[in-house]
């Protein structure tokens, strides 16, 4: 039984296969089985012995290593609807052509078991403002899970969040059909846009029945909050930006061409005069300045309609690439590759990134069509027409007035906490807040701290007195 028992095992575990031409020295045809020497054949093999993972590896050869976790290989299966992925309180609805998925708190459904033991029970604060959680590139409505429940005790309001297109279980759209279905006036926005997603952020705040809602935006969402704010700021009340991954303005000088303009009024000036000496080569000199202004301004705009130009054609032909079969397997690679450790990157201690945080960041992973989605939405960032007739953000940073809180980690690894320092100065008005030992994720890192952080400032800002903190879920 032995015996067979470390063939088959041999066969079917890796080991070495059985070949009957190893035998064939030792057995001979005119002597049966029994006879032929085996103990002699065991006895000058390496003893077995020791541990029985030891004796097992002897017999059975070493196991073979496992591969790495994978997460987005191409034998993986994959669910057409995202809703059979879905968890008992989301929702589904439609925006646009597209089904977002979101989930929505109450302050009158949330357990009491967030309080903290020893405090008293009292009703919710009431800022009359419902919050609105925009995630990070690659996140979904999982990043504020830890967080939602307190937030609505903390507003006394409801709490939504949703996925973003390309992220979460919110439906993957064929973009270029989903482009091409209307006309010249009826053409439908790209889903996979920034101003879509800042149109869905709008949609919501109706969606809740509110005039205006507090905007929270995690890193790329920040960037949509602000959007949003800018599109329509009497619907925002007020923005809280967590690690956002928004270039900070540099503190750079006005350049002053005052002296420049005088220079060139006192030339005018006096090439204009008839009294003046030498008043034919003034004349002569002024019209060469301008002739030469001239033909450097030439120079210059056509040195830009060059960079245009080769700029437009490098975003065709990268966005062509990117589409292709080529381009999709090399996503699919990347975040085969680099998705797990891309989350634990985020995190400041990665030894507490749980598998079902793990899962929670990969699940959206099984639903058909990511990859030519996550490239969709990376072609919408090169190829984004709305941005080129708007000023850049930097210089639109000042304009913002509503209550604004910048809420960072010191150890973010991704967006660098000195960024959001130098943004919040960039933001008049607002709140800088650092959270020690902390990285690119504080809502789900130091959800307590983080929810407590959200709550002073709406009691600063909204003047509501002060109730007993409340404890993130867990």
């Amino acid at each position: 039984m032995l015996f067979l028992y470390v063939l088959f095992s041999g066969i079917f575990k890796g080991a070495r296969r059985w070949d009957p031409c190893h035998f064939s020295s030792s057995f001979s045809t005119k002597k049966p089985i029994w006879e032929h020497n085996f103990v002699a054949s065991a006895a000058s093999s390496t003893p077995l012995g020791g541990s029985d993972a030891e004796y097992s590896e002897q017999l059975l050869g070493p196991k073979p290593k496992q591969n790495a976790r994978r997460v987005a290989g191409i034998d993986q299966e994959e669910i057409e609807d995202p809703a059979l992925l879905a968890d008992s309180d989301s929702c589904f609805c439609e925006f646009n052509g597209v089904q977002l998925h979101h989930k929505i708190c109450d302050a009158e459904f949330s357990p009491s078991d967030t309080i903290k033991e020893g405090s008293t029970s009292q009703s919710p604060k009431k800022f009359n403002f419902p919050m609105i959680l925009l995630h990070g590139f690659g996140a979904s409505v999982f990043s504020w899970n830890r967080v939602m429940k307190p937030l609505a005790q903390v507003t006394g309001s409801k709490v939504l969040a949703f996925d973003r297109p390309a992220f979460g279980l919110t439906s993957r759209i064929n973009a270029i059909k989903h482009l091409s279905s209307g006309n010249q006036d009826t053409r439908p926005l790209n889903p996979y846009s920034m101003m879509f997603s800042v149109l869905a952020t709008l949609y919501f705040i109706d969606f809740l029945a509110a005039d205006k809602a507090i905007l929270v935006g995690h890193s790329a969402g920040a960037l949509v909050a602000v959007d949003a704010y800018f599109e329509a700021p009497e619907r925002v009340a007020a923005l809280i930006l967590v690690a956002p991954a928004i270039l900070a303005p540099l503190t750079a000088q006005n350049v002053i061409k005052e002296n420049q303009l005088g220079t060139d009024n006192q030339i005018q000036g006096n090439s204009s005069d008839p009294n003046t000496s030498g008043n034919l080569f003034s004349r002569l000199r002024g019209i060469l300045s301008k002739f030469s202004k001239f033909i450097a301004d030439v120079i210059v705009h056509m040195v830009q309609g060059m960079a245009d130009m080769i700029n437009t054609l490098y975003k065709k032909a990268l966005s062509a690439i990117l589409r292709s079969a080529f381009g999709v397997m090399v996503i699919r690679m990347i975040i085969d590759r680099f998705g797990i450790q891309a989350v634990r990157t985020a995190w400041y201690d990665s030894n507490q990134v749980s598998d079902h945080v793990l899962q929670g960041y990969t699940k959206p992973l099984k639903v058909k069509g990511w990859d030519k989605a996550l490239v969709e939405y990376t072609v919408a960032l090169l190829t984004d027409s709305a941005s080129k007739v708007k000023l850049p953000l930097a210089k639109r940073l000042s304009e913002i007035s509503c209550p604004v809180l910048i809420v960072t980690g010191d150890t973010d690894r991704l967006v660098p906490s000195w960024n959001s320092e130098r943004l919040s100065r960039a933001i008049p008005g607002s709140c800088f807040e650092l959270i020690k030992n902390c990285g690119h994720l504080p809502q789900e890192e130091k959800p307590e701290e983080f929810v407590s952080i959200v709550d002073k400032f709406l009691q600063r800002v909204f003047g509501v007195a002060e109730e007993p903190l409340l404890q993130a879920a867990t």
